[in-house]
């Protein structure tokens, strides 16, 4: 498949992951508005969800990729099999021996992640079992991570992209039971969901181990062995996760200041949920599609292929990102409040939210260029240099996090602010360091044609951005003339989606040509065996 049509599939599955986890969430805020169950729900997802991110989504699949990806070319497929193998009972015995160890020690992780409820015995409680209930996603989203890579190596890219659809599925029941049994408890509704999540990993590892036998790749787990092929895994895994997870070290740091602010968490929580939609569906989705192709490039010399990807990966990553960080810096509060406030979530918590959304709106498109431009360092085997930069772009965060943090509680201003400020501001550094070094080692050059696309795609935002602002301004006039506040913001964002649509045709920023090349299979691409897309 072209990187477009690779992209364009797992971002259509994503989204249909996304609109169910937004609607959970929904049924989150109904039932436990920013009170003491959603900070925490939100602990207890945190924990296995970095680590997640760090394997499924980020280094260990991509370092993991160009392995296993070069032992099938150069040995077939059985010798990649045994790699893969070997790889994947490695990491599974050492993130279940993890997960063993980070639950016996949660007594004393919660009281340090929650401290503005230390003192609330049944709140601690609850959020400790919770928490504990959820470990055991990771182990299983271990095993996810590498059949993913095997699917994607393979040119199967579906089935990867439509198995967290499980994690909503499975999260989504125990919120909807307390329709049908009132005198179910939030703290008994926490823990139901809690348990849903380990659910949810077994049934997508279980899905995607399908996948992987349909594609003919038998794999087995054993007991773990430190190889050759093992080793070359994690020495550029482990730096590469500080590179790759730089947004999730990121936040774990804003959680861990967050935890003596009563509903700060729920407020990171939600805010957070949002913006890493465009992340999860064009960030994620052309990062993966992007290691196979730029792997191929560099192994067979190929500067101009390389550099043709690389312009397209960022293009289309901007083409899709800059709406939605429009709308996210621009409408705000319409996004928050028109969805989002019912229940128990008032329309003060959607205004605290929608002021720490809008600081995290700026940072997006950062945050999306970052996972598309650190595919080049993994294709090239180099995740030093990526580490040094996210360790970097860690640092300036933590620094720069805290003293806004407090400078602001102390000025009378929502801490929290200062959070998303430091994030955004972080992940632009990071971006800088990666697109300089690139451009500097002439790894990648942007064309006079990159910069001219680009150009366009900024003008497109501009004007939607316009409308956008319009449309926020007369928020209440609108949602009397559509009946409803959800109507609204559904008709306002169409409107914006098809003037943005209308303006890159108009300003040439695509043309139905160019669109159909990019989506045309490319010869070659398709591996046979799967049949999965």
């Amino acid at each position: 498949m072209s990187l477009a049509r690779n992209t364009i599939v797992q971002s259509t599955l994503t989204l249909g992951s996304r609109v169910l986890g937004f609607t959970r969430d929904l049924a989150l805020s109904a039932r436990f508005g920013q009170g003491p169950m959603m900070d925490a729900w939100a602990t207890a997802i945190m924990l296995p969800n970095l680590f997640r991110r760090l394997f499924a989504e980020g280094a260990f699949a991509q370092a993991f990729v160009p392995i296993y990806g070069g032992v099938r070319a150069a040995e077939g497929e059985e010798a990649a099999a045994v790699t893969a193998s070997e790889a994947l009972s490695f990491m599974f015995a050492v993130v279940t021996g993890f997960c063993i160890v980070m639950q016996i020690a949660m007594p004393w992780i919660i009281p340090l992640l929650m401290s503005a409820w230390k003192h609330d015995a049944g709140v601690m409680s609850v959020a400790i079992t919770a928490t504990q209930l959820a470990m055991p996603y990771l182990a299983c989203m271990t095993i996810a991570s590498l059949l993913s890579g095997v699917l994607n190596t393979g040119g199967k890219f579906a089935l990867s992209a439509g198995v967290p659809v499980a994690l909503n599925v499975c999260t989504l029941f125990p919120l909807l039971a307390p329709t049908f049994i009132p005198s179910m408890s939030q703290p008994d509704t926490l823990l139901a969901v809690s348990a849903a999540v380990t659910v949810s990993g077994l049934v997508q590892a279980g899905l995607l181990w399908w996948g992987v036998r349909r594609l003919g790749v038998r794999l087995k787990i054993s007991l773990p062995k430190l190889t050759a092929s093992v080793k070359k895994t994690l020495a550029l895994a482990i730096p590469g996760a500080m590179a790759g997870g730089a947004l999730q070290l990121n936040s774990v740091v804003s959680q861990v200041l967050t935890g003596s602010d009563a509903g700060a968490r729920s407020v990171l929580y939600n805010a957070d949920r949002l913006y890493q939609l465009p992340l999860g569906l064009v960030g994620v989705a052309i990062g993966l599609a992007l290691v196979p192709r730029l792997t191929r490039a560099f192994v067979q010399g190929d500067h101009e292929g390389g550099q043709k990807t690389l312009d397209d990966g960022i293009n289309l990553a901007m083409a899709f990102t800059l709406p939605a960080a429009v709308a996210l810096f621009v409408i705000p509060y319409f996004i928050i409040d028109s969805t989002v406030t019912r229940g128990a979530f008032t329309h003060q918590d959607a205004a605290r939210t929608a002021d720490t959304l809008r600081q995290f709106g700026w940072g997006v498109p950062a945050f999306v260029l970052a996972k598309v431009l650190t595919p080049p360092f993994f294709a090239r085997m180099d995740t030093r240099r990526p580490m040094i930069f996210a360790v970097t772009s860690v640092v300036i965060t933590v620094v720069l996090g805290a003293s806004l943090f407090f400078w602001f509680s102390h000025i009378g201003v929502d801490g929290v602010l200062g959070l998303a400020i430091a994030t955004s501001v972080s992940a632009w550094i990071n971006v800088a360091l990666l697109w300089g070094t690139l451009i500097r080692e002439k790894a990648w050059t942007p064309s006079a044609g990159f910069v001219s696309r680009i150009s366009r795609v900024l003008a497109a935002s501009g004007v939607m951005a316009a409308l956008l602002l319009a449309a926020g301004i007369f928020y209440p006039e609108l949602s009397k003339l559509f009946l409803a506040k959800e109507i609204a913001v559904l008709i306002v964002c169409g409107a914006g989606a098809v003037v943005y649509g209308a303006c890159l045709f108009l300003f040439r920023a695509v043309t139905p040509a160019e669109l159909k090349a990019v989506l045309r299979r490319e010869p070659g691409a398709s591996v046979q065996g799967g049949g999965l897309d």
